[in-house]
């Protein structure tokens, strides 16, 4: 079986490493475009396997990683670190100074090559990894995607909007929840571990597609019944309202809307903030839906903040991350006489139930929502 060859030629910092390249000879009609980035959760995943599973509608390659959740004894303990200022992560001459890791702390890490595997030839049958074991999640991925797809790599801001739901299993039992770009549903399939009904929710039928198989793959963990578990819905942010074509896979039925409107207590996402307009959409359709939720509601937020050198400014920013805190301070400003809302950061210090790399970038947002 043939691979691309792809040639790295730039690296964002603290998330995501831009890939530039061609196609070369055909891997079963695979097809990639240029530009497109790659989350740090699949280039360093440490003692794991990425193993593709097929093809997904557009002839990306989708791949099947195994993550295990810490038992008590092995989760890392991380301490509040003190956000850093810009000014200090440049150096005397003003170019960005990153900070590494000392070399004895990457010992236990390496560079994941993908393992490619045909659809024939089965899954892998890892002894330690048994099929259905609780602490397992298996979740179905791409590896690199344009940016209009990212939602379907997994993201170090789910893993930590999922560490924060495994450190409150209480303050989340028995819930409705609703996750707005939901993605690949890690943190949909994590909280349904503890709450009553989840709705997952995206846009793109391949991506919601991908959503409901990594629901099936989890229903060890999930335990799903009659009445509890994932539904996996479309919710366009720029649509206004909900799709109720029951004719449609992933339409909502005027039951569900109800039911939502009825119970849900707690929004999250998960690192979906990296486009202005769709951020803007994003807090219009926190604003409508908690608007019109009968009881207060409570939304989380995790997000990345991601370092990068533009031409236009000729200086290191933060452009996503900045217009994210404009529109939760806009949020928190808002006097319109119908909602009070109250932002808060919540300290990233509780305990980290899977492996990766809780950078100092990530932060952890709550949105508290009451009629006025």
């Amino acid at each position: 079986m043939q691979t691309h060859q792809h040639v790295l030629t730039a690296k964002q910092s603290d998330g995501a490493v831009c890939w530039r390249g061609h196609a070369g000879v055909a891997m079963d009609q695979v097809t990639f475009r240029s530009d497109t980035v790659l989350s740090d959760v699949h280039l360093l995943l440490p003692n794991a396997r990425h193993l593709m599973a097929r093809l997904n509608s557009v002839g990306q390659p989708v791949f099947v990683s195994k993550f295990r959740i810490l038992q008590e004894g092995e989760q890392v303990e991380v301490q509040d670190s003190v956000k850093s200022d810009l000014g200090v992560l440049l150096d005397d001459d003003g170019d960005l100074d990153v900070t590494r890791k000392p070399t004895h702390m990457l010992c236990d890490r390496e560079k994941i090559n993908p393992v490619i595997l045909s659809q024939a030839q089965g899954a892998v049958s890892d002894e330690e990894d048994e099929e259905g074991a609780k602490d397992i999640i298996r979740i179905e991925h791409t590896m690199a995607t344009p940016l209009e797809d990212v939602g379907k790599q997994i993201w170090r801001g789910a893993f930590l909007l999922s560490d924060f739901i495994l450190s409150h299993p209480a303050v989340f039992r028995e819930a409705t929840v609703l996750e707005l770009g939901a993605g690949t549903g890690l943190p949909s399939i994590i909280m349904a571990g503890v709450a009553k009904t989840v709705y997952c929710t995206d846009v793109g039928e391949d991506l919601l597609s991908m959503c409901q198989r990594n629901v099936a793959l989890n229903s060890h963990y999930t335990e799903p019944t009659a009445e509890r578990g994932v539904k996996v819905r479309q919710l366009d942010w720029t649509a206004g309202d909900f799709l109720t074509d029951t004719d449609t896979e992933f339409g909502w039925s005027e039951e569900e809307v109800a039911d939502l409107h009825d119970n849900t207590t707690f929004v999250i996402a998960a690192d979906v903030c990296y486009d202005d307009d769709l951020t803007d959409a994003l807090f219009q359709t926190l604003y409508r839906i908690s608007s019109n939720l009968r009881n207060p509601s409570t939304a989380y937020f995790s997000i990345e903040k991601r370092l990068n050198f533009t031409l236009r400014h000729m200086d290191v920013s933060c452009e996503a991350y900045d217009h994210f805190r404009l529109c939760l301070k806009q949020l928190a400003d808002m006097k319109d006489g119908k909602m009070k809302f109250m932002v808060e950061p919540v300290p990233c210090s509780f305990p980290q139930f899977f492996q990766y790399e809780r950078v100092d970038q990530l932060e952890l947002w709550k949105v508290s929502a009451s009629a006025v």
